[in-house]
């Protein structure tokens, strides 16, 4: 089944599968009733959008931040592991730029992730300065952990195991400072619909929905001469996920519709340790974190043996596709719905400082961690692909631009490395304000004629549906994957989109569950091309990474027609290390 790469940048010929898919312009919704103008839209409240938001806010004369519900509900709260920085003494940039780039196996983009190293640690020292309380040891310094993947301790943390709550709660408080700001306005409950463009299909600005009340209701225009996507990963388009309700691919889905340029949407990374509640749990699952390990906890399977030990040199805290394929492994050899992480040895007292809300989560569900096994299983929980952008944060695009889950920047490649994704919110959300400040002063960021001769919208899937998209991505292209699953899920989302009616109702859940069919088409095609196993990326099939073949990025563009051509480049980096 193996394709002939194409040139390199061209797009590859077209993929004939039962289920090529063809994605719509834009949604099926009601006209805009209202419009607001700002200098630059973000979307999204997450580290990478409260901090874009925050430092434009200090030489843009207008930025509206937008948020699909409240300001506090996004991925960031619940980052429990804490941000990744070289801020020991004896800890350096390039060996955090090493670690970064085996975790990666080969797809990084070496640049990329420089600016993420070299830069990150006076990032968080600015988090610290703007009220961000890290836990610190007993000499004032911030206290540094380990996770999977590091080869030194540089994870700072919060609240034990509740670094992303502190992180969001200090950037929200500084934006709460500033809220009479008339330079600033704050939208809660507003969803993006679409992105508006003009004829050559640059942007300028969004459709959103907005639960309120008075003129700002219902479905309106935001205009601006930028707009920056910061609204987090896909994590519900699987039946589990330690993701948010809140995660489904909007703003992903929005620019791939417009056009936009998506990368490697076939690595998803499956966190190993993911609390086991029984067959058919579904929706948001809670998380153990990997700092748990890395203070000592291991896995063991029914025999009460380790069994990551002598599958890599860092064994239980080894990247996290190599734990999550270690688990599976064992469940598969020895017919197990989960293995068990055992923490007993740790103590009491030691989990319910360091760990206190995964322990109170447990001990909600009936475990408990100081003295039994804790059941687990991997489940999805992070997007290392999305929509592609340069160092700057642009996207392929004018006028849009995307950081935090959303993006694609090349810092994580085909797996990201733990505690990566906070740090690489706050690098690049800083860097986005750098450059649309720059542009906006030089008349770079025009505003647009946007097009308002289109239709209304393509059909829509009923929000009934989406368990039916969840159980189909489950299936074909969940951790373990083959060509024969791949090709199933595209048939099974292809029946989908036939049953996609005018008549749907348009509104929230019907357009979030569009959007996740949407990716999952684009997700499954890129996963069914891909004919090995790298990072996050397991082929049953081919269990083997191929670097003379796919050391190569997939993208996915919507054609005018509404195909999804499919395009390769060469990958940046060809360090990565060994599987």
């Amino acid at each position: 089944m193996s394709e002939p790469a194409p040139v390199a940048g061209e797009a590859a010929d077209p993929v004939v599968l039962p289920g090529s898919p063809l994605l719509p312009r834009r949604l099926a919704a009601p006209a805009p009733g209202w419009t607001v103008e700002a200098d630059v839209v973000v979307v999204g409240s997450g580290i990478a959008g409260l901090t874009c938001a925050l430092r434009l806010r200090e030489r843009v004369e207008r930025v509206l931040l937008v948020t699909k519900t409240v300001l506090s509900a996004g991925s960031t709260t619940w980052a429990q592991g804490g941000i990744a920085a070289a801020l020991h003494p004896e800890d350096t940039p390039q060996e955090h730029l090493d670690d970064t780039l085996v975790a990666g196996v080969g797809l990084c983009d070496v640049e990329a992730v420089r600016a993420l190293v070299t830069e990150g640690p006076d990032r968080v020292r600015e988090l610290v300065a703007l009220g961000a309380e890290f836990d610190r040891d007993a000499g004032g310094d911030i206290k540094l952990t380990r996770e999977g993947g590091h080869h030194r301790d540089r994870i700072a943390h919060a609240g034990g195991d509740a670094t992303g709550a502190e992180i969001s709660r200090a950037l929200i408080a500084a934006l709460r400072a500033v809220v009479d700001d008339p330079g600033i306005e704050v939208v809660e409950h507003a969803l993006v619909v679409d992105l508006l463009t003009d004829a050559e299909g640059a942007v300028g600005g969004v459709t959103l929905h907005v639960i309120g009340e008075g003129q700002v209701d219902g479905v309106g225009a935001a205009r601006a001469r930028a707009v920056v996507l910061a609204t987090g990963g896909l994590g519900q388009i699987y039946t589990s996920t330690t993701n948010p309700p809140v995660a489904t691919g909007d703003g992903m889905a929005a620019a791939l519709r417009a056009g936009a340029r998506t990368t490697d949407l076939e690595f998803v990374q499956f966190h190993p340790t993911v609390l086991f509640l029984g067959e058919g749990s579904t929706g948001q699952q809670p998380l153990i974190s990997e700092a748990v390990r890395g203070e000592g906890a291991f896995l063991v399977d029914d025999r009460g043996e380790r069994f990551m030990v002598g599958r890599h040199e860092l064994a239980d805290l080894a990247p996290r596709d190599v734990v999550a394929r270690g688990i599976l492994d064992v469940m598969g050899e020895r017919g197990l719905a989960h293995v068990w992480l055992d923490a007993r040895h740790l103590g009491g007292d030691f989990l319910e400082e360091r760990f206190p809300s995964i322990v109170a989560r447990c001990r909600e569900l009936g475990f408990d961690p100081a003295t039994e096994l804790l059941p687990v299983a991997p489940a999805q929980h992070y997007a290392s692909g999305g929509v592609e952008t340069d160092l700057r944060g642009r996207t392929s695009l004018e006028g849009l631009y995307a950081c935090g889950e959303v993006s694609c920047t090349g810092v994580h490649g085909a797996n990201r490395l733990a505690s990566n994704s906070l740090l690489e919110g706050l690098v690049f959300a800083h860097r986005i304000a750098d450059d649309v400040t720059q542009r906006l002063a030089a008349g770079d960021l025009p505003w647009r004629e946007l097009n308002d001769d289109e239709d209304g919208g393509a059909d829509l899937l009923d929000s009934s549906e989406r368990i039916s998209v969840q159980r189909s991505m489950t299936r074909g292209c969940g951790p373990l994957r083959s060509a024969v699953s791949t090709v199933e899920t595209l048939r099974e989302l292809e029946a989908l989109s036939t049953v996609a009616a005018s008549d749907a109702e348009p509104g929230p859940r019907t357009w979030e569950t569009t959007n996740l069919l949407h990716l999952g088409q684009a997700l499954a095609l890129l996963a069914h091309r891909r004919e090995e196993t790298r990072g996050g990326h397991v082929r049953t099939d081919v269990p083997r990474r191929d670097d003379e073949r796919w050391l190569v990025h997939q993208s996915v563009v919507r054609a005018a027609d509404g195909r999804l051509d499919v395009l390769e480049r060469p990958a940046l980096d060809p360090l990565g290390g060994p599987l």
